[in-house]
């Protein structure tokens, strides 16, 4: 038990070193390279002079700040839906969560722009409906791992078509939501990190809470009635969390996809299924993932500048296809 402990307590060490390096060379990597003394001063002592000090504070620290945020909240997500949804294929985007904050997300931007601050809360209520919807569908005698990942692709498919016919309509407006649908990064600012802050605390925070149930569920919904838990408010309760963390990062950073699948299954493969450890490891893992792969993004074709989600899209339909591989196998 002792060891485990300490097993533990060095991965969570290692992943928080993880994201923290990922964070520091954000920073100064692009196309003005900033010495790490630099970005140490500039942001500690607040004295460093010049154009470094803008490019640190002004650019690069706000934007990597959200993308750290967005990549947590994604991973936790995805966990916690893998876990509730019994399906290790499980994330807010494959089952069509984040298809529902995408449309309500869409429609704002194209449709009624003059009310883009009400982004998160719609995008909250869009995800929120499509995981009610995917839910409903899913249910019969149970919830049915297959039935969940079916529902879902035909959910997503169909609020897809949507966001489609909105773009079709409101063509002169599609540029401001393409970088939405792909999703990314670019020119994020404290203004954002404001509207995610929040979001990002609570629904962490009330995973974390939760991370005890969620070990009881998973030891089946028949054992966990036996210990006293009322499985399908738990399920309820966990999944809103979920559709919190999922929505508030979808309307900062658009279709973000895959984050929610592979982060949990790696954090997993290396910490094990408690989620009282599994919540934080996949938390620091999925921002450090983020992190990395926006930096990836941002130097790959310098001075042109890739959206994340086409990184995270790379890497997440291999890792997809080999999940469910080896679950046929």
């Amino acid at each position: 038990m002792l060891n485990r402990s300490v097993r533990h307590a060095s991965l969570i060490i290692i992943f928080t070193i993880a994201a923290v390096s990922a964070c520091l060379i954000s920073i100064a990597t692009g196309a003005v390279m900033i010495p790490l003394r630099d970005i140490v001063t500039g942001i500690l002592h607040h004295e460093l002079p010049g154009m470094n000090r803008d490019i640190i504070w002004n650019i690069r620290l706000p934007r990597t700040l959200v993308a750290m945020l967005v990549g947590a909240n994604l991973a936790v997500s995805g966990a916690l839906l893998q876990g509730v949804m019994r399906n290790p294929l499980a994330d807010p985007h494959i089952i069509g969560v984040s298809s529902g904050a995408g449309l309500f997300g869409i429609f704002l931007l194209v449709v009624v722009p003059q009310y883009d601050f009400l982004l998160t809360p719609a995008a909250f209520l869009g995800a929120t409906l499509a995981a009610f919807i995917i839910y409903l569908l899913s249910w019969k005698d149970g919830v049915s791992p297959l039935r969940i990942v079916l529902s879902g692709v035909a959910v997503s498919a169909f609020l897809g078509s949507g966001i489609s016919a909105m773009l079709t309509f409101y063509s002169d407006r599609v540029h401001g939501a393409l970088i939405f649908m792909v999703g990314g990064l670019a020119a994020k600012s404290w203004p954002d990190l404001s509207t995610i802050l929040p979001y990002s605390l609570i629904g962490l925070l009330l995973a974390m809470i939760f991370s005890k149930q969620m070990n009881i569920m998973m030891l089946g919904d028949a054992n966990a009635r036996n210990l006293g838990t009322r499985v399908e408010l738990s399920r309820l309760l966990i999944t809103a969390i979920a559709t919190l963390l999922a929505a508030s990062a979808v309307s900062i950073a658009g279709l973000l996809g895959f984050v929610g699948l592979i982060v949990p299954h790696i954090a997993k493969l290396l910490v094990g299924g408690d989620y009282r450890i599994l919540i934080p490891s996949s938390a620091l893992l999925g921002a450090a993932v983020l992190t990395f792969c926006d930096t990836l993004a941002r130097m790959m074709f310098t001075p042109i500048e890739l959206p994340v989600g086409i990184i995270m899209g790379a890497l997440g339909a291999p890792f997809f296809l080999y999940l469910l591989r080896r679950r046929k196998a």
